[in-house]
């Protein structure tokens, strides 16, 4: 084995041939000794002193090789690296050339220097035999195994060439082969363990990887036999069954592993046998089938058989405790509120569902909503989290009466619903329902904030077979909006009358958006009368509808409407685009005043509809006024502050409408760029009755004229009220059904210029007061 077969092998191979030279070491002192003795036989038959000298030259040759190979064991019999390898190769093969040379010159001397045919048997018969023993000897040297070769055949078939005699000289040419015979079979044997030793290291490295694999796995794993016993095990299997190694599972049954759980008490004995049942059926049937078993201890396992080859079967099974709680968890976030952990929406239609599918169909059963009065508020002025708070406190209270045959649920936002599944009869869902409504009463801590709870509720009674869930909700629902325009904080229940309006609400939304879309509403105009000059100085812009089946709809229904369905903007862009274009028709000193709601002053657009007014009609934007109401200021000051600045660059007018009808309407008087204001009609009740209202429209009119706004006064009915509102109060304009109804756009026209009759008896009732 040269340096280039080295290089065909891994060297670790390579090492393992030359350390294997080293073996039976002392069947070299047998053969040597073998060699002595048949040496001196020859010597004793031919008493030829060389086959004396032969003898002991072999013993010597054969205990030379011995001890370098025993004072090579002696330092440890080891080869760390090829070169050393390779350096006591070379070191064998010499030893080992020296001892064939030895005995192929004996067969030399015996068959032609000294013939003799007792010599030359004995000697051909060491040769040969010497020569068998090199294959299993000398298999790692394949330079070893040709020297050798060489050496020991070839000076006996040179000696039988050398006699000149024909039978002699073919058979030296016969024992020629028996070199390559030796060489191949060295060489076969060399093969054959190399691809041994490849076949044990890829073996080991495949157990190894094996071994990795299945002790790394998170999953515990069981391989059976025939019989149903365990034949494989991982470590995971074992630490799962409280077992201290893998080892410790061999030879058990499925039966005698889960029997382990039972007597751990982590597993029940039906529990045990179901799965057993399972496991041994899906292995029968080669099928893969997986069984979730909860244990005692709050863990769950899942086992997972299969059919593997060679009549194996495999058992997984894992610790999926993480996963079921995931998958509790979101089942549970699902199907209930985060904030309450009471059913939601979804949930609760499956729960009523359920509950009025199963049973008398003939029963009946009930169905609340309860909503929060004013809960907007409370978010608004105190932030949502302690609306939250406020949500959980009703929900807790509302909880306490969930149980059989009562389900409850937060429906969404300040929304929650009660299902009664069997109720006697009206009377009885009343009590119901007045019992929860006494609950729900008195006061609740939210971040140290005291808050009354207030609820308004609808409730519909049904028998079972004739109605379901959807239905009921919308026929709760219309109770509900009942029950809030009647002054909220009580319940009602649903009544056929109720369905009727809803659905009449309906249609007239639907045929007040095709009105606004056709622009079939019309302005019609209030006058505003200048105290002064008793003219008319402004007027007020009014929208009608005329229905054409309903006739007149008052503004007080479609407005709200409107504002309902997401369309006032749409409408009072109709007003003013309608108004700005009647009044470019008017005298110069007739204005225009304009109330733009709430939800305007939400999107900034509204500057620019008004600019677009202006430009399309040729107004001039000083007899333009844009009235703003208290709400609009609350919903969003800081925005409508900017809004009103923009709209004050344009050089249009503002008054603030509807003064005195909100807590904090003072604060606005010196915070906004107003131009008016507006005296809600509300303060006109008992002008005349109570000095206190006087003084106090007097104290508002004279703060106002030192902020330098003007002042409108809304509501003047009656002539005793223009008096006193003239000669006491005086304000700069009124506004009033004493000036009659609103006027279309060409009566504005006309009356603009009219002095109203009440200017010469208002100048004679000052003279007598004067007087």
């Amino acid at each position: 084995m040269g340096r280039t077969k080295t290089e065909n092998i891994p060297a670790d191979v390579y090492i393992q041939f030359v350390r294997a030279l080293s073996d039976n070491a002392y069947m070299l002192v047998v053969g040597g000794v073998c060699y002595w003795i048949l040496g001196l036989m020859i010597y004793l038959r031919t008493q030829d002193p060389l086959y004396l000298g032969f003898a002991f030259l072999l013993l010597s040759v054969s205990l030379w090789r011995y001890f370098s190979i025993r004072s090579f064991l002696r330092g440890g019999g080891t080869i760390p690296t090829v070169e050393k390898a390779e350096a006591w190769e070379r070191s064998y093969i010499f030893k080992g050339s020296a001892q064939g040379l030895a005995l192929g010159s004996l067969c030399f001397v015996s068959i032609y220097l000294r013939p003799d045919d007792f010599a030359e048997l004995a000697s051909v018969s060491l040769a040969l035999t010497t020569l068998l023993t090199v294959v299993g000897r000398s298999y790692g040297s394949r330079r070893m195994v040709q020297i050798f070769s060489v050496t020991l055949i070839g000076p006996a078939a040179l000696a039988l060439f050398l006699r000149l005699d024909l039978p002699d000289f073919v058979l030296g040419l016969m024992i020629i082969p028996t070199t390559i015979v030796t060489i191949s079979s060295a060489d076969h044997v060399r093969n054959v363990l190399f691809s041994a030793v490849i076949g044990h290291r890829q073996a080991k490295e495949l157990a190894q990887r094996f071994d990795r694999a299945l002790n790394t796995m998170s999953h515990g794993l069981v391989m059976l036999d025939a019989d149903g016993k365990v034949v494989v095990a991982n470590a995971e299997a074992a630490h799962l069954m409280s077992l201290k190694s893998a080892e410790a599972m061999l030879g058990r049954s499925i039966h005698g592993l889960l029997m382990r759980g039972v007597a751990g008490g982590m597993l029940a004995p039906k529990d045990c046998r179901y799965i057993e049942v399972q496991l041994t059926r899906a292995l029968r049937e080669g099928r893969d089938r997986k069984v979730l078993v909860s244990l005692a201890n709050g863990q769950h396992y899942e086992f997972s058989a299969r059919e593997g080859s060679q009549e194996l079967g495999v058992i997984t099974f894992e610790d999926v405790t993480a996963r079921v709680e995931a998958e509790e968890k979101i089942r549970f976030m699902a199907r209930y509120d985060n904030l309450t952990g009471l059913p939601n929406r979804a949930y609760f239609h499956e729960l009523v569902g359920e509950a009025m599918a199963s049973g008398d169909q003939d029963r009946l059963c009930g169905l609340a909503v309860l909503d929060l009065d004013d809960f907007k508020s409370v978010n608004d002025t105190l932030g949502h989290p302690v609306g939250d708070g406020l949500i959980y406190a009703v929900a807790e209270r509302l909880a306490a009466i969930a149980g059989p045959g009562i389900t409850v649920s937060r429906f969404g936002g300040d929304e929650f619903m009660v299902f009664f599944d069997r109720v006697e009869d009206e009377s009885h869902l009343s009590t119901l329902l007045d019992e929860i409504f006494a609950d729900l009463q008195g006061e609740v801590d939210v971040a140290g904030h005291g808050l009354r709870i207030q609820a308004s509720g609808g409730a519909v009674l049904s028998k079972v077979k004739d109605t379901d869930a959807d239905a009921m909700i919308v026929k709760a629902d219309l109770a509900l909006y009942k029950a809030k325009e009647l002054g909220k904080n009580s319940w009602r229940l649903f009544e056929a009358a109720m369905d009727a309006a809803f659905r009449n609400r309906q249609v007239m939304k639907a045929d007040l958006r095709s009105a606004v879309q056709a622009k079939e509403l019309r302005v019609v105009y209030q006058p505003i009368v200048s105290v002064s000059t008793m003219r008319i100085a402004n007027c007020e812009a009014l929208c009608r509808w005329d229905h054409p089946d309903l006739g007149p709809i008052s503004p007080s229904v479609f407005i709200p409407l409107a504002e309902e369905m997401g369309i006032i903007s749409e409408i009072s862009t109709f007003v003013l685009q309608a108004a700005c274009a009647e009044c470019a028709k008017w005298p110069a000193q007739t204005s225009v005043s304009i109330n733009l709601s709430a939800k305007d002053f939400r999107n900034r657009d509204v500057v620019q509809k008004v600019r677009d007014a202006l430009a399309a009609s040729g107004l001039a934007p000083h007899r333009l006024e844009i009235e703003v109401t208290e709400t609009a200021l609350l919903d969003d000051k800081s925005l409508t502050r900017e809004l009103i600045e923009e709209m004050k660059t344009l050089g249009v007018r503002i008054a603030l409408d509807d003064f005195g009808t909100g807590y904090s309407s003072l604060s606005y008087l010196h915070k906004l760029p107003l131009d008016k204001i507006k005296i809600d009609r509300s303060f006109l009740v008992d002008l005349n009755q109570n000095r206190q209202s006087l003084d106090l429209l007097k104290g508002i009119v004279g703060l106002s004229r030192t902020l330098g706004l003007s002042v409108t006064i809304e509501g003047v009915e009656t002539f005793e009220q223009l008096k006193t509102l003239v000669h006491l109060v005086k304000p700069d304009f009124v506004q009033g059904f004493l000036f009659g109804a609103a006027l279309s756009a060409s009566g504005i026209e006309t009356m603009s210029s009219v002095t109203w009759p009440f200017a010469a008896e208002l100048h004679i009732a000052g003279k007598r007061t004067a007087s």
